[in-house]
């Protein structure tokens, strides 16, 4: 059996090749997945209002509290109030409670509560990432049950999913 040593001045030539090589490249990465520009150093989310009928009026800050809270938590960025890098504003535009799933005797089985945001969306350092779209998400309950028992609830598990749209659609490019 042949053993072949290394020396050190063999280790050493290996890792400033190593280091030369990635030297020259610029790694951004996150544990969320997210791809925010490296310049990027605050994000700001205005007050979503809320322009639906019939919608709670607390949907709007829940909505918003949502969004900043995802960001905040997923990103590096600071969070700041007005004219972040990275900015988004909207507005709660939709919120309806329609019967599904109808039953031989007329009755639904189900209702669906549907909530849909407008969301315009800027990026001071990549113009070609700016978007306005809307997001739309909805959550299904029994019919024996009344919205206002389960609607707190379902308010929260359909923003979490608009929200996760919203931040995949921006910093996942989804």
């Amino acid at each position: 059996m042949k053993f072949h040593f290394v020396n050190k001045q063999q280790i050493l030539c290996l890792v400033s090749c190593i280091l030369i090589l990635f030297s020259g490249c610029k790694m951004s990465y996150s544990f969320s997945g997210a791809s925010v520009p490296p310049e990027a150093k605050t994000v700001s989310v205005e007050y979503f209002q809320n322009n639906a009928s019939l919608a709670p009026p607390t949907l709007s800050q829940t909505f918003t509290e949502a969004l900043r809270d995802k960001l905040s938590s997923q990103t590096r960025l600071g969070l700041v109030n007005k004219g972040g890098d990275l900015a988004f504003e909207g507005s709660v535009v939709g919120y309806l409670t329609s019967p599904i799933a109808i039953q031989s005797t007329d009755q639904a089985a189900l209702n669906r509560l549907t909530i849909t945001v407008n969301v315009k969306y800027t990026c001071a350092f990549d113009e070609k990432k700016n978007y306005e779209q809307t997001f739309s998400r909805f959550f299904d309950y029994s019919s024996t049950q009344s919205l206002a028992a389960v609607e707190d609830q379902l308010i929260r598990d359909i923003n979490e999913q608009l929200v996760q749209d919203i931040f995949n659609k921006t910093l996942n490019d989804w």
